[in-house]
């Protein structure tokens, strides 16, 4: 593998005499991870029905290494929000936020879901999600993956930092702010990064991420949390950032992380790398007062606190990771915002109604807003002070159409089989699962099911996919065309 020279040089003085056994491991096959999720099945369950080799990975409760040879991207189980294909060192900074159901969580810099979709898991449907990405077209495909996790409760942003603190003023106990970086830990993933890499985007990014972090402890509050993270080796982008924010935020303080086997400690040596360079990061740093900070033992100590991810120690990529806590305790509960319904017409509140007799799950009519004919779920509506651009607030269900309802396949992700009064269950060996991915009307008729025609939930293996419409034992397709499945 070709790798810039200078990014050589300056991992040579990072690793000491680790140096080599890192440069092996560009030599070595990469691993491929998938994330179990528990929004839909335990892990326990998911390991008894997936045909994949699966190996668990230590440090991720519901993490697992699959073979090349599974291909999972291309099983139904997928297409059904089963699990979420990931980076393994990736799964890392989501699982070590200790989120817990009711609370209020940002992920900052949000896309393509990863994170957001594991944040989404630990909530279990209760308190808010806001998922947020400064580009709309990477924010599509967010939402996309929270939709396909049938998550409920997400409000999906497309703001720059600034924007969205000024909405959001100490109102989240955690933040997850996965920053974006010069990629140095995902080169053996993708040699795009490795050619596209300087050290000028280095000083780059460091200048971005400590904008961002600043940005995010204003919408923390007192006694939460927040967990920093890259996925490059750059100590600038990392310790440096780290020593720059606790300089300039004097109500942050670093946590320990939990250590797990193979975990590197951050070290403050490794910013002593930055005061040899006279670049315009370790200028500006200087100026700030960081060198100072950083220069003594306690800050050194301090740093020791962070996380790094090496691929030589670990089964995963590059990686890096500090958990923040503001000073203070979390006391209180959030001021809820009331349901958005009660602004529906009689025709719209007719039509719902009409739709939700064969639903059995917990959406409300009282908290249903329609707009444009389209019918949103929001059961944990967020307090917004004025106009921000945004994709979805809560759960799309579908649009009302001339005296009726065409559910969305977002509700159907979101539903459990259990919850619809007509299903049509698949095995996944049938080959049918994949033509009905495919968008093809496919024959019905030695189904079990509850009535003979009109909307049925369509699963696969006891989890939902999509819509579908029966007429006289054919399933007339109502899956996404988006989403559908390639030849």
């Amino acid at each position: 593998m070709d790798l810039p020279q200078k990014f050589l040089e300056r991992m040579e003085k990072v690793l000491g005499d680790e140096y080599d056994d890192f440069l092996q491991t560009y030599h070595e096959p990469r691993r491929f991870g998938l994330r179990v999720n528990t929004l839909k099945i335990s892990v326990e369950e998911f390991v008894k029905l997936a045909p994949f080799h699966l190996t668990r990975i230590p440090w991720i409760d519901n993490g697992f290494y699959y073979e090349k040879e599974d291909d999972p991207a291309r099983h139904p189980f997928y297409y059904a929000g089963l699990y979420y294909l990931q980076e393994p060192s990736a799964m890392t900074p989501a699982s070590i936020l200790p989120v817990t159901p009711g609370e209020y969580v940002l992920d900052l810099c949000a896309a393509p879901g990863g994170k957001a979709t594991a944040l989404a898991a630990k909530l279990q449907g209760q308190g808010l999600l806001v998922a947020n990405d400064i580009s709309a077209s990477r924010a599509k495909a967010l939402l996309k993956n929270l939709e396909v996790f049938g998550v409920k409760n997400s409000f999906v942003a497309n703001a720059v930092p600034l924007r969205l603190a000024q909405q959001f003023p100490e109102t989240f106990d955690k933040i997850l702010v996965d920053a974006p970086c010069s990629g140095e830990g995902m080169f053996r993933k993708d040699m795009a990064n490795a050619k596209a890499w300087s050290l000028e985007k280095v000083e780059a990014c460091a200048r971005i991420q400590r904008d961002i972090t600043r940005q995010a402890v204003t919408m923390l509050r007192p006694g939460g949390l927040m967990l920093y993270s890259t996925c490059t080796f750059a100590p600038e982008e990392n310790e440096g950032t780290i020593a720059y924010l606790l300089q300039q935020c004097p109500d942050m303080e670093l946590v320990e992380i939990p250590h797990q086997e193979g975990f590197a400690r951050g070290e403050g040596r490794l910013l002593d790398l930055l005061k040899e360079k006279n670049t315009e990061t370790s200028r500006e740093l200087q100026e700030a007062g960081v060198w100072e900070k950083a220069a003594g033992e306690r800050s050194a100590s301090e740093l020791k606190k962070c996380v790094r991810i090496f691929p030589h120690k670990m089964g995963g990529e590059g990686h890096f990771l500090a958990l923040l806590k503001k000073k203070g305790e979390l006391s209180g509960m959030h001021q809820r915002a009331l349901p958005g319904g009660g602004r529906l017409s009689k025709e719209e509140d007719r039509v719902l109604r009409e739709f939700l007799k064969d639903v059995t799950s917990s959406i409300r009519i009282e908290q249903i807003e329609v707009r444009g004919g389209q019918a949103y779920f929001i059961p944990e509506p967020p307090q917004i002070k004025g106009k921000i651009p945004f994709l979805r607030n809560g759960l799309y269900l579908g649009e009302i159409r001339k005296n009726r309802f065409e559910p969305s396949q977002s509700l159907a992700m979101a539903l459990k089989k259990e919850e619809y009064a007509s299903v049509l269950d698949f095995s996944y060996g049938d080959p049918r699962v994949r033509r009905y991915l495919c968008g093809e009307t496919v024959d019905a008729e030695d189904l079990e099911h509850r009535r003979d025609k009109g909307w049925q939930l369509v699963c696969v293996g006891g989890y939902p996919l999509g819509w579908g419409k029966l007429v006289n034992g054919t399933l007339k397709n109502k899956y996404h065309p988006g989403w559908q499945m390639k030849q």
